[in-house]
């Protein structure tokens, strides 16, 4: 006998709790689904942003620190490089180049950012639009900027709030910088940021600017009495063996030299054991959804009850009523995990979005083995769990449910 007729007769007949306990099982998987995804698009999007910066020098201290500074732009409370230091470093001749990093100013909540013009083409490889800075005035913007080639802006002191629609709050600088270039997407913070010659943030900042005073040289060799310190330097080499030997040659007491992979390492594993909490606390809280479920089953399936006595006498076999009592349970499991599935896909594109646009790192959702396997153990708990009413309705005395 075939028990889907009777299954999706049940289903029409109580549509609306059945779609209740498919929305409970499909927010539950969702959520889990979006938060395993948005995890490894996190880490996958923060190793393309790290990929195109080879070694990282900053003061002694937490690497990951620096690397927010370097990498992601997420400046704070540092302590600077030795001056002495810096003017050494940026003439290092073992490096292809070494860019300091100069912050303190803002255009409209985004950065500017005191760089050399070959840290913006090893960025940008090529630029999208425009040309490269020349000279102090000028600036050349990430890709994804709202500023254009051309623009005029005041840098403002500070980085203002997000929140504010202007510069209100913040005291530009008496000088206009023009626009003359746009990047490539580099899929990183950068994207939204405005790059601008290092000389001229040391200037705004009433620091010596790398050159002798009556110089309007931009870039290096820079004149090390001249230099200030820097929270930060990127250095560039092609040969793996020459960025071993300059990262143990600034590492030491006045320094540290890392490879950003190092510093993401261990945000992977601190990021990695999140999730394998968040998984166990999905399928946990997902069980006691499926059984909260199951109970309402049991009520509901009293209301069947004369259906399944009428069936019974009329000879239907037990494992038939098990299997149309568990084919109702499991439909309902089985939906919601697919529901789910798909809806916590797209939730995750739009998490993505605002993560990117929160933190200028492209993030590429995708459903991968982590979603699937705890989407699997919430569809085995739930078919586990269905047989709990399947087997108290096929357990039913014949004789008790005619008298009842």
């Amino acid at each position: 006998m075939n028990p889907w007729p009777l299954i999706r007769a049940a289903l029409l007949r109580y549509r609306f709790s059945a779609l209740a306990f498919v929305l409970l099982v499909a927010a539950g998987v969702a959520l889990a689904v979006a938060i395993l995804s948005q995890e490894r698009a996190l880490r996958a999007g923060s190793a393309r942003a790290a990929d195109r910066f080879t070694l990282i020098v900053a003061p002694p201290g937490s690497r990951t620190d620096a690397l927010f500074t370097a990498v992601f732009l997420r400046t704070g409370a540092s302590q600077l490089l030795s001056a002495d230091l810096t003017g050494k470093l940026l003439n290092e001749p073992r490096a292809r180049f070494v860019s300091p990093l100069a912050f303190g100013d803002s255009d409209r909540g985004a950065p500017v950012v005191g760089v050399v013009s070959k840290l913006v083409e090893h960025l940008s490889r090529g630029l999208a639009q425009g040309r490269m800075f020349a000279t102090r005035d000028e600036a050349v913007v990430g890709a994804t900027s709202p500023l254009q080639v051309g623009d005029q802006f005041r840098p403002a002191h500070g980085v203002r709030d997000a929140g504010a629609a202007s510069g209100q709050g913040l005291d530009s600088h008496d000088l206009e910088v023009t626009v003359v270039g746009r990047m490539r997407p580099t899929g990183s913070p950068w994207d939204l940021a405005v790059l601008v010659p290092v000389e001229l943030v040391w200037s705004l900042h009433g620091q010596p600017n790398g050159h002798a005073p009556d110089s309007a040289q931009v870039g290096p060799p820079f004149d090390p009495p001249f230099t200030p310190g820097v929270p930060a330097a990127v250095v560039h080499t092609d040969k793996l063996a020459m960025a071993y030997q300059l990262r143990a040659a600034y590492t030491g007491a006045e320094s540290m030299a890392f490879f950003p992979a190092e510093a993401l390492l261990l945000l992977y594993d601190i990021l990695g054991d999140v999730r394998q909490l968040m998984s166990l606390l999905a399928v946990v809280t997902q069980a006691l959804v499926l059984l909260a479920i199951v109970a309402s089953v049991f009520i509901l399936f009293r209301l069947l009850v004369p259906q399944f006595t009428t069936l019974r006498a009329l000879g239907a076999p037990r494992r038939y009523l098990f299997a149309v009592a568990w084919g109702f349970t499991a439909s309902l499991v089985g939906v919601g995990v697919i529901a789910g599935l798909m809806c916590g896909y797209g939730l995750s594109f739009g998490i993505s979005a605002w993560l990117a646009r929160s933190t200028g790192i492209a993030l590429e959702p995708s459903l991968g083995a982590s979603e699937l396997q705890v989407s699997l153990a919430i569809f085995s708990i739930g078919l586990a769990l269905a047989a709990l009413p399947a087997w108290r309705i096929q357990r039913e005395n014949l004789a008790s449910a005619l008298k009842k």
